[in-house]
């Protein structure tokens, strides 16, 4: 897997090459992206997929001691990765994590076509859900954040509501969720960078500032929720429809907010149709 030094660390990503237009497929918090393998599978024939393992706690090597993890940190962290490998025109798409919504707040989307937003954070919705309250009173008491993901060794308490039970609707496989946890299982280093950014959360305005910010992003966007998610609302998709000028939306059925692990070919099937401008 090919690395790039960013100002933060290095990170791991994924690039299928190819001249066909670009795909940059973000994940969410513990995790890394093998989220999006199935996705991938059917997107590369013909389109360049880029997939950066960002530092949410499923990175491999620990960032700078003084790098900023904040949600717009990370963010920013995307936009360098977009200027680093010159993409341009890209197709940026988001699942769990919201937090590249920030950059259109923050003027650095310029390299970014077309914005998808598939079951993730918006609004005041920063931590989202049960799970996300639970990763953060874990990481505000010593050693919480080692005994919480100790505790998802034990398969069942994967399934729990608090934890990755109303993530998916379908177990991931035991194989990739090990993948996921093991970096802050093993480093106290990337335990430390995931602490610094579940603990990042701005007050509710400027939150509620970067979805407004939204407004502004006229180019063309697709918002695709899961129309059973208990952890990202519902709501949520068509008040984002409602501010993206020129947004269509499509809600995806017998799926929590792990679309592209619980439906990844209609996720495929709608991102197909988006990105060959089809109704």
């Amino acid at each position: 897997m090919p690395e790039l030094e960013l100002s933060a660390g290095t990170i791991d990503y994924q690039d299928t090459g190819g001249t066909g237009p670009v795909v940059v497929l973000l994940h969410g918090v513990a995790m890394n992206g093998s989220l999006w393998r199935h996705v991938v599978a059917g997107l590369r024939e013909d389109h360049r997929c880029v997939v950066p393992t960002l530092p949410l706690g499923g990175h491999r090597r620990p960032m700078r001691p003084d790098a900023d993890l904040s949600i717009l940190g990370v963010a920013r962290l995307v936009a360098e990765l977009l200027e680093r490998l010159d993409l341009d025109d890209v197709t940026l798409v988001l699942n769990d994590w919201g937090g590249a919504q920030s950059l259109v707040a923050d003027g650095r989307a310029d390299r970014v076509g077309r914005l998808v937003l598939t079951s993730c954070e918006a609004f005041d919705n920063y931590p989202p859900g049960l799970p996300g309250r639970n990763l953060v009173a874990s990481a505000r008491l010593p050693g919480g954040l080692a005994l919480a993901f100790n505790l998802l060794r034990v398969k069942p308490m994967r399934r729990l509501p608090m934890t990755w039970g109303w993530m998916s609707r379908r177990p991931v496989p035991a194989e990739i969720m090990d993948a996921w946890f093991h970096p802050v299982l093993t480093s106290a280093e990337i335990r430390r960078d995931l602490r610094k950014y579940v603990l990042s959360t701005p007050p509710k305005p400027v939150l509620l500032a970067w979805s407004e910010a939204l407004r502004t992003f006229d180019r063309p966007a697709l918002v695709a929720w899961a129309a059973e998610d208990r952890v990202m609302p519902p709501d949520h998709a068509h008040r984002l429809a409602e501010l993206l000028p020129q947004a269509r939306l499509v809600e995806i059925a017998d799926s929590y907010t792990l679309i592209p692990e619980d439906q990844p070919a209609v996720l495929t099937a709608h991102l197909r149709d988006f990105l060959r401008g089809r109704p």
